[in-house]
């Protein structure tokens, strides 16, 4: 963000949602009922699998555009690759990984883009429709709006260990579903007008994007630690065995600035901002809406559908982090 703020700002009145407010995406008017939706993303492999690799990558790509309300229309692929390491058959695989979660999102792969370079990188720019009057920000979020997570935190921990081969199989399968499965349901909340603000949680952890809607709507929020959705009870082993990404750490410096921690446990605070691959939508909600979000996120299948906390007033940028006893 420091270099960005040094960018000149574009000011163009069809320009919906640019930089100013880090969003998860561009948003840009085409007409009343029409906007362009624009994102790119991509990371270097944090699975074994190349097929894999390619499939969350993907889908991680996409979720920017869902986490905006929209549905995504055409991706190119954007790969990097040593290709006097790497084979033919690998980069093969990733590419097919990719194409699969394109297509299970119903959007058009047309092209891309290949380098060389000396480690593998693979993800998607990715571009989708949205309805301007029903798009999904980060500026939306009022005080009493309930806070909801659609996937359980703890990739950053669990593919960690996979590198460090510390992770148990069925911890990895569940990090592994989590991390493929499209944040679909994003679409729907906002063409039913049933979301307020939201985004989704990715590198900078639940805290960190946290933090960005409480900055772009000028509020606050309080967050049960207790309440936070967890993959597997082995993340907290992987914590106490130092499976921690060095941007988590990171995540969890920055927190600290405007987080204020009521009794959480380490290992806590490390989840709350654990740097997410591909995760979960984090949704502002009202009140009343409550019930129809929770009934369109469970017949959408999420992973969880956990109120987590709510939004406060307050004069500047703050989180309470407090833990419940439930």
């Amino acid at each position: 963000m420091q270099v960005l703020r040094q960018l000149p700002q574009v000011r163009d009145p069809n320009l919906l949602v640019g930089a100013a407010t880090a969003d998860d995406a561009g948003v840009y008017r085409i007409d009343r009922d029409r906007a362009l939706v624009q994102t790119v993303d991509f990371f270097t492999p944090i699975v074994d699998d190349p097929f894999v690799y390619g499939q969350i990558a993907a889908a991680n790509a996409l979720s920017d555009v869902y986490a905006m309300g929209g549905r995504p229309l055409t991706a190119m692929n954007l790969l990097g690759v040593p290709t006097d390491v790497v084979p033919p058959k690998v980069i093969n695989a990733i590419l097919r990984g990719g194409a699969a979660k394109v297509k299970e999102a119903q959007c058009a792969l047309v092209g891309g883009h290949t380098i060389r370079n000396p480690e593998p990188v693979y993800g998607l720019a990715v571009t989708g429709l949205v309805n301007p009057r029903r798009m999904i920000t980060n500026t939306g979020a009022r005080p009493g709006d309930w806070l909801i997570l659609t996937k359980p935190l703890g990739t950053g921990i669990v593919t960690t260990g996979i590198k460090r081969a510390l992770a148990r199989r069925g911890t990895i399968q569940k990090a592994v579903a989590s991390m493929c499965a499209l944040n679909v349901v994003g679409a729907e909340l906002a063409e039913g007008g049933l979301v307020r603000a939201g985004t989704d949680v990715t590198g900078y952890g639940l805290l960190g994007h946290v933090g960005s809607i409480c900055r772009a709507s000028g509020v606050g929020a309080e967050i049960d630690a207790t309440r936070v959705p967890v993959l597997s009870d082995e993340v907290f082993e992987l914590i106490e065995k130092d499976c921690i990404p060095g941007g988590s750490r990171e995540n969890l410096k920055t927190a600290n600035e405007i987080t204020e921690w009521h009794r959480p446990t380490e290992a806590q605070r490390i989840l709350l901002t654990d740097a997410q691959t591909s995760g979960g939508l984090l949704l502002c909600v009202r009140p009343r809406l409550l019930r129809d979000v929770l009934e369109v996120l469970k017949k959408g299948h999420t992973l969880c559908a956990k109120v987590i906390g709510r939004v406060v007033s307050a004069t500047k940028p703050k989180i309470l982090v407090a833990t419940s006893g439930k």
